[in-house]
């Protein structure tokens, strides 16, 4: 065995370095760090990460006799009691870890409110009687708001705040957000590179989003000022200049014109009442003349800056058709260019042949985990908008059937400290968040979805005050599966884990899939994972590099200069590297699995059984250029407590096994290793050898590389990660078999 052992050491971070949690926060902007471990101080027998966090896995307080909760049947007297029982509990979540903004749940084993998710009759919103028998996107409601929140639910509002803990605390937020927002000047415009003025558009319509919502609650004239101060100021009419007089929102970088069209929009409407005559002309003059007749010109004309409309699943197409159709329909009726009307006619069925197709067959988005915020942002926003302005959201939300999957793949794409956030990441969100999770529980009947997304550190915005249901009862983890598999060729991966309620829990996931076909945002990373314990992210991902460096988004194509760049290199992830050579973008791997299906019941301390399992394998030769035969398969053991990773190898080069960590608290040993194999570390830069990329690579500073080298050849390498969870002794660890890849099962390592 081979092993060293570091020096403990805290080195802060940069804003740009990889440290990032990508929970989709808007309001703070600095990126949650991995802990960091210092440079070792001698290469030894095994690898120990030390320092003690602490934080126990195994035998727990017992959780009720069978893990599940009935409820009453809804709408019944003890329903609503129960209702109101669970209110005057308050929220679930008792605090927010600072490090990574993840919620921390009560340790207790009083299970009386934590049950089987659900929808009672009771609490919920009042009914619409906005009921059109033959719904048209071009035939809207004749009250306003139109858009989102029409009139009865603001009515409604007040007194379900009062009534539900989380509608109260999001309601507090949103206006502390609109108060400190207010004191700040409008936002400046800045062009940041190939990212346009994206950063300024996502800004200005969250502060607009705010400052409606706190004038609709309140009519305090304060709010809606404020809010025109920030239109003006973007329509180019501030006391500072706010770009060029012509193509004043970036329609090259269409993304930037869309959200500038969503967030006058939303403005229009929620403002409608107080805004002049004057002001609302104005305002469709600046949303025609710099969104809406370009947006337009893509369907009518094919303009260049419309590729986003053709063949494009991704979060372009989602956001762009999403922000011309809340624009849309704001202004329909007043709009005397029949712009508005014209566009309608577009959008709709643009979004469905390429928005809902976002998400894979197993509900996994097609580009990115992080990128999965701005895709359903953009296609819950089109759907909300056109359900509430004219009843129907014309097969947005069903035309792709797997589409309601996806709010599995955000939760299980989520470990106990932050998301397994491979590829890029995306710019700020700002007012992009996961609250489509509401609108997704409600429309597709999913309670655990509302349940999830209630406890996350970005619910707290005007859209989760009116998607989410507060008839929602129950627990999001009252009867989950621990693990789930993706299978869908595009991203085939797997999330395994030991609870959904301990921050300390053990967490693995691992990816196999295609290198190419998710909007150049992969990275060359077949065999990458990641891994939780202790409250700690072990093995890291570096996340974007620059996006304003050349060529960084030009091609996935084996020669393009994207694969150049440390951080979207095969090099740059916690995968197999040989030959020092990229994979093959062309790669199509395949993968195995089982589970030995545990659930969370309802209590949130987790008693894992003896023979809880979960594993993956997969072949994935075809991301190879220099090998026969590679193979990876990953499993939990000694109830979820270690973590086996095994490589089978035949190649025709040197081969290196790398891991990027800054973590400490793990004991991590080379079972049984090959001849050749030893432990080594260094920084998480390129290789003196290696391609020069157009532009310098983003330093990764703290990050440092474990890597296990071999001679060409053929070999397995098991490598076993021993977190130290307090109360375990060395005696309480496992050695596990040794099990060929092709003959692991639930059993074969018992």
């Amino acid at each position: 065995m081979a092993t060293y052992s570091p020096y403990s050491g805290e080195h802060g971070p940069k804003e740009s370095s990889p440290f990032m949690n990508g929970n989709g926060d808007t309001v703070p902007r600095k990126r949650s760090k991995w802990l960091r471990i210092g440079l070792p101080v001698a290469i030894l027998v095994a690898v120990i990460l030390a320092a003690v966090l602490g934080g126990v896995l195994g035998s727990r307080a017992a959780k009720n006799k069978n893990g599940n909760s009935s409820d009453p049947k809804p709408g019944s007297a003890e329903a609503s009691s129960l209702a109101s029982e669970r209110l005057s509990m308050g929220r679930f979540a008792t605090s927010t870890d600072s490090k990574f903004m993840v919620p921390v749940y009560p340790s207790t084993t009083n299970t009386a409110q934590f049950t089987t998710p659900t929808v009672l009759s009771a609490n919920g919103w009042p009914e619409d009687s906005f009921k059109p028998s033959s719904p048209s996107p071009t035939t809207v409601r004749s009250d306003r708001p139109r858009l989102f929140a029409p009139q009865y639910k603001w009515d409604a509002l007040p007194d379900l705040i009062q009534k539900d803990p989380y509608l109260k605390g999001w309601n507090d937020t949103i206006f502390g957000n609109a108060t400190a927002y207010y004191s700040q000047a409008p936002v400046v415009y800045f062009m940041d590179g190939d990212s346009g003025i994206l950063d300024n558009a996502r800004e200005i319509k969250q502060r607009i989003k705010a400052f409606s919502y706190a004038y609709r609650l309140t009519k305090d004239k304060k709010w809606s000022d404020r809010a025109w101060a920030e239109l003006e100021n973007a329509a180019g009419n501030g006391p500072t200049t706010f770009g060029p007089s012509t193509d004043r929102w970036n329609t090259g970088h269409f993304l930037d014109a869309a959200e500038f069209a969503a967030a006058f929009g939303i403005a229009y409407d929620w403002l409608n009442d107080v805004l002049t005559d004057d002001q609302k002309s104005s305002m469709r003059a600046t949303m025609i003349a710099n969104a809406m007749q370009p947006g337009l010109s893509v369907y009518t004309d094919n303009a260049s800056f419309g590729w986003w409309s053709t063949d494009v699943n991704g979060n372009w197409n989602c956001v762009c058709n999403g922000g011309l159709t809340v624009a849309a329909l704001a202004i329909l009726g007043d709009d005397t260019t029949d712009v508005a009307q014209q566009l309608l006619s577009h959008t709709i069925d643009n979004a469905k042949a390429n928005c809902a197709l976002g998400p894979s067959t197993d509900g996994t988005w097609s580009e990115t985990a992080n990128y999965w915020y701005f895709g359903t942002t953009g296609h819950a926003e089109m759907a909300s908008a056109l359900l509430t302005a004219t009843g129907s959201d014309y097969g947005l939300l069903t035309t792709n059937s797997n589409f309601e999957l996806t709010g599995l793949f955000h939760m299980y794409v989520y470990g106990a400290t932050s998301m397994f956030n491979y590829g890029d990441h995306g710019p700020n969100k700002f007012s992009t968040t996961a609250n489509c999770m509401f609108l997704y529980g409600d429309k597709y009947n999913r309670p655990a979805y509302s349940l999830f997304q209630r406890e996350q550190a970005d619910a707290a915005e005007p859209w989760s005050m009116f998607w989410y249901n507060p008839a929602t009862s129950g627990a999001f983890w009252d009867g989950a599966d621990l693990d789930r598999f993706f299978d869908d060729d595009l991203d085939q991966w797997a999330s395994m884990r030991s609870s959904w309620t301990d921050i300390n829990a053990l967490y693995v996931a691992i990816k196999a899939g295609r290198n190419q076909g998710h909007q150049t945002h992969n990275d060359l990373d077949v065999g990458d994972f990641v891994l939780d314990a202790l409250g700690t992210r072990w093995a890291g991902e570096l996340g974007s590099a620059d996006y304003r460096s050349p060529n960084y988004f030009s091609s996935d194509a084996q020669d393009a200069d994207r694969w150049k760049y440390y951080r979207k290199m095969t090099e740059g992830q916690n995968t197999l590297l040989i030959g020092q050579a990229n994979q093959n973008v062309a790669a199509r791997p395949t993968v195995e699995h089982d589970s030995s299906g545990t659930k969370q019941g309802s209590s949130t301390v987790m008693d894992i059984p003896s023979d809880s399992t979960a594993w993956w394998t997969t072949d994935m030769t075809s991301a190879y250029f220099n090998a026969t035969s590679v193979k990876r398969g990953v499993r939990l053991l000694n109830a979820r407590r270690q973590v086996l990773l095994q490589d089978e190898i035949d190649a025709s080069a040197a081969v290196q096994w790398r891991m990027h960590t800054n973590a400490t608290t793990m004991e991590v040993t080379l079972l049984d290793p090959p001849s050749g194999a030893q432990f080594s570390t260094g920084p998480a830069s390129r290789f003196d050898s290696d391609p020069t990329p157009p532009a310098a690579d983003q330093e990764n500073p703290g990050v440092t590389v474990l890597v296990i080298s071999l001679p060409a050849g053929q070999a397995t390498l098991r490598v076993l990660f021993n977190p130290q969870w307090a109360g375990m002794s060395s005696s309480d660890f496992v050695t596990p078999p040794s099990v060929a890849l092709d003959n692991w099962s639930l059993t074969s390592h018992n």
